[in-house]
């Protein structure tokens, strides 16, 4: 019987956990790291008190948070209970690093001020339902750090992606290229999805004054052009 993507994507961080930082922080690209000093200028400016962190891995943002805002509370949720440990090692707590899941958060409406995601919506089936989560229990805003497919590769590859994602097309051929999984599975990120930060842009709209960041490679316009996005949202009152 085949797995289910969330058994797949569990199994792969389970057992790499004890090479998660090497493979993805360490020699990762910069891209993470520039966001997580954007999303602190935002924290300084709208006096931030409480961050909650989804799909936390073993902790790198909230390590970087702590150290840099010590009186900052900041929570992390982690489903994979090996990413955890990980993390546990590093120093943080069991308070500080929980389990959970990100699409069904056990939170009241509004209970930390920031809520934030690095590289996590391009490995959930359905973002949509993380993002209005994340948006439910921010009480200031939001803040993504994420892919943008549509921005990935060289310019011909761009324009192809762009041209179908303009006819409403880009989802059927990558149902037909994934051979109707949608997903694809990569020895350096485990099981992940076809995602561009974009594809959230109007529910986040819906909810917040939003601030747009491209990161890697941008050009005039992001959308067409940058390879990954740092995304602000801050809530309406």
């Amino acid at each position: 019987m085949e797995q289910s993507p969330e058994k797949i994507q569990e199994h792969y961080y389970s057992s790499t956990a004890a090479q998660y930082d090497s493979m993805h922080v360490l020699h990762t690209d910069k891209e993470h790291m520039l966001a997580l000093e954007l999303m602190s200028s935002y924290i300084s400016f709208y006096q931030i008190s409480s961050v909650l962190d989804i799909g936390a891995g073993t902790g790198r943002t909230l390590l970087f948070l702590k150290n840099r805002f010590p009186h900052l509370k900041v929570v992390g949720i982690e489903p994979v209970k090996a990413l955890r440990e990980e993390g546990y090692k590093k120093g943080l707590s069991e308070v500080e690093l929980i389990d959970g899941d990100g699409n069904n958060l056990n939170l009241l409406n509004e209970s930390y001020d920031l809520v934030c995601e690095y590289g996590v919506l391009h490995h959930v089936r359905f973002p949509d339902k993380l993002v209005e989560e994340m948006l439910r229990v921010a009480k200031v805003g939001v803040f993504i750090s994420d892919s943008n497919n549509f921005g990935q590769g060289g310019w011909l590859a761009r324009t192809f992606k762009q041209t179908l994602n303009f006819f409403s097309l880009w989802n059927i051929f990558n149902f037909i290229r994934t051979k109707g999984k949608r997903y694809q599975i990569s020895k350096a990120d485990g099981l992940f999805y076809s995602y561009s930060v974009f594809n959230n842009y109007k529910l986040i709209q819906s909810k917040c004054e939003v601030l747009i960041t491209g990161i890697r490679n941008q050009g005039f316009n992001p959308y067409k052009s940058a390879s990954h996005i740092a995304l602000f949202g801050l809530k309406r009152k």
